[in-house]
Order: C-alpha cells, then sequence, then structure tokens
C-alpha cells in the first residue's frame, strides 16, 4: 500500500467488548480506519467483500467458527496481513503457530476478554503490529518438495552425539538464521528441507516469551532434523536447530572443538530480546570463517550489522531476496550495509546450507 495511505482495518473476535475497545484504542490513531468488526468469520467475509480490509485482525481462538479455516481461505484467495489476537496461553500458543504457519504476519498477546484496561495497555503494541503489517507482502505457503520427515512409525534418527569424544570436524560449522516478520513461514520452508546431517544451527526468531517453546516443538514435529528452544549451555551439534527463547538473548561460545549457546538476560537491543545482532555478533566473534550467516524476512535493522561483523570475520554471509520475503526491511538493510555477499530466494536456502556442510 502506498507509504501515507491510511490503513484500513478489520476486526473479527467472538468478544464485543474486545471489539469495542480495539475499535476505540485504533480509531483515536490518525492513520489507522476501523472500517468494519464481526463477531465471527462467516460475518466479516461478507463484510469484507463490500469493502477489502489493507489488515485484519483476527482471533482465532473462537467457538462459533475455526479462525485457522479462515485464515487459510483468505491467504489462498486474497493473500491479506493478519495479525493473530492470542491469549497467553498453551493452546493460545499452539494455535497462534498453527495461524502463523498459515500466513498470519504477526501475533500480539492480549489479556484475558473482560479486562478491559488491560487491553488498553496493550493498543500501543497492537499498532506497531498493524503498521508492519501493512506493509509487509503476506504469501501463501510455498509448495517445496517432499520435505526430508521421518514417517509418523519411525523415530527420527539424529546424527551421532559425539559429545564423550570430540573432534575437530564435528562441530566446526555453524548455521545462524536470523528473521522477523514472516519467519515462521520461512523457517519452517528452510528447516524441512533439511537432511539430519546438515550442519549444527541458531535461530534468532522475533517472537513473544512463551512462543518460543511451542514454535519450536511444531517445527521438530515436522522436520527431519531435531529442533528444540535453546536451554543454557545447550550444545550445538549436526542435526540439531536451536531456537533462541522469546523474552532472553541467545550468544554462540566455544570450548575445544565444540560449539555450545549461552542464554542469557539483559536489555532488549534493536528493540528485540532476542536480538539477531547478539547472535550474529557472537557467532563471528567465535567461529568465525567457519559459520554461515542468512538474515531473513522482517521488519528494522536487526542483524544487519551483524551480519556485517560476520562477513567481516570471514563468513559467508546470505540475505532473503525481496521477492520471497513478506517483509523485506532487515535483508534490505543488510545489503545496504554490504554485509550480505549475495541474496537467494527462500527457497533456494536449504540447497545452500546443504551445500555448505557438505563443502570442503
Amino acid at each position: 500500500m502506498p507509504h501515507n495511505a491510511r490503513i484500513k482495518v478489520f476486526i473479527v473476535d467472538d468478544s464485543a467488548l474486545v471489539r469495542q475497545v480495539l475499535t476505540a484504542c485504533l480509531h483515536s490513531h490518525p492513520t489507522i480506519d476501523v472500517i468494519g468488526q464481526a463477531a465471527d468469520p462467516l460475518f466479516a467475509l461478507e463484510k469484507m467483500r463490500k469493502q477489502w480490509p489493507d489488515v485484519l485482525v483476527l482471533d482465532v481462538e473462537m467457538p462459533r467458527m475455526d479462525g485457522i479455516t479462515f485464515l487459510r481461505k483468505i491467504m489462498a484467495e486474497r493473500p491479506t496481513p493478519s495479525i493473530i489476537c492470542s491469549t497467553l496461553t498453551e493452546a493460545g500458543a499452539a494455535i497462534t503457530l498453527e495461524a502463523l504457519a498459515a500466513g498470519a504476519v504477526g501475533v500480539f498477546t492480549k489479556a484475558k476478554l473482560g479486562l478491559k484496561d488491560s487491553l488498553q495497555q496493550i493498543s500501543g503494541e497492537l499498532i506497531r503490529q498493524i503498521e508492519i503489517a501493512a506493509r509487509s507482502q503476506p504469501h501463501a505457503m510455498p509448495r517445496t518438495a517432499a520435505p526430508v520427515v521421518p514417517s509418523s512409525t519411525a523415530p527420527k534418527v539424529a546424527a551421532p552425539d559425539t559429545a564423550e569424544k570430540p573432534t575437530l570436524t564435528t562441530t566446526d560449522r555453524v548455521v545462524a538464521l536470523g528473521t522477523s516478520t514472516g519467519g515462521t513461514q520461512a523457517l519452517e520452508v528452510v528447516l524441512r528441507q533439511l537432511p539430519a546431517g546438515c550442519p549444527g544451527i541458531v535461530i534468532v526468531q522475533h517472537m513473544p516469551e512463551k512462543f518460543t517453546a511451542a514454535f519450536a516443538q511444531r517445527l521438530d514435529s515436522i522436520c527431519a532434523i531435531d529442533v528444540r528452544e535453546a536451554k543454557h549451555m545447550d550444545r550445538v551439534r549436526p542435526g540439531l536447530a536451536l531456537v533462541a527463547p522469546g523474552g532472553k538473548h541467545m550468544q554462540l561460545k566455544r570450548s575445544g572443538a565444540q560449539y555450545f549457546v549461552e542464554v542469557i538476560d539483559g536489555p532488549p537491543v534493536n528493540r528485540h530480546k532476542p536480538s539477531v545482532d547478539v547472535l550474529f555478533r557472537s557467532v563471528a566473534k567465535h567461529a568465525g570463517h567457519n559459520a554461515l550467516g542468512v538474515i531473513m524476512t522482517g521488519m528494522g535493522d536487526d542483524g544487519a550489522r551483524g551480519l556485517l561483523t560476520m562477513r567481516e570475520a570471514g563468513a559467508r554471509t546470505i540475505a532473503q531476496d525481496e521477492a520471497s520475503c513478506v517483509v523485506f526491511g532487515m535483508p534490505k538493510e543488510a545489503l545496504r550495509l554490504e554485509a550480505a555477499q549475495s541474496t537467494e530466494a527462500l527457497g533456494n536456502l536449504p540447497k545452500v546450507i546443504i551445500q555448505y556442510g557438505r563443502a570442503p
């Protein structure tokens, strides 16, 4: 949409109070127009067809209609930037991740229904999410080659863990991925195509606290590699991807021939915790030319300077290309700084990572 245009927003939530409070909060914003609201997706679609919104704010935890099915229909027929309203519950996290996998570009957490003051407090975060969403280019989930995933009846065969007998070749290569808006979809595309013997991977995905564990579990269930939320002092090994926990920073360290991660607290960096820059700078310091850094879809500039540090340390560095990004902000800034040596389409990244792991 044009940079200075007003943002047309449609709200779908089964709670009349939530719709009322969010509409009031958004109406006070000078560049946002709430063009409609509905209690469920069926009513929403009927209204939206008369005037299509720029951004959809959707509660997927609705009793009368499956919001995920509605979102998939929207993304297949007319991809529209969608923000998911979610509760900070285990069930809320699981369904939110389904929505992000279906194409939603953002998530904000709301207080329990009925707490009007809490909803007003989070309206600032919702406005920020809407402004980001309005500048995004959502895609339906791309079709990829059949993923290398284990069958439901066969256990995963992980790369052998050589913790008891380290060698110089088991942990000498690390792949660092940094992403934000659109990243949950993008990471699924990449990780599902990787074989169990791929290099160890460390990931920062901007995501609220309490969601990263469910995100890692979901990826682990559909990937051939192991995926889990990182814990302090976890070892980085082939066939394993570690996702930085929401609300914490993650750094790579090295001890002899082995890499491991530190999960630490600290102030936000570039307004984010975890921060891609924090991870990338640590990879530059401790892995240097033994690392591959990839900056992926996302708003802002987190990770761009860290990727430059990686390149200066001898690492190979790549930016996701504009056509396959939901938001080109982070890769664009990395290219502006000449931090990325090349660009790659999202669908090519798995092959690049596999080839990097196999190269002499």
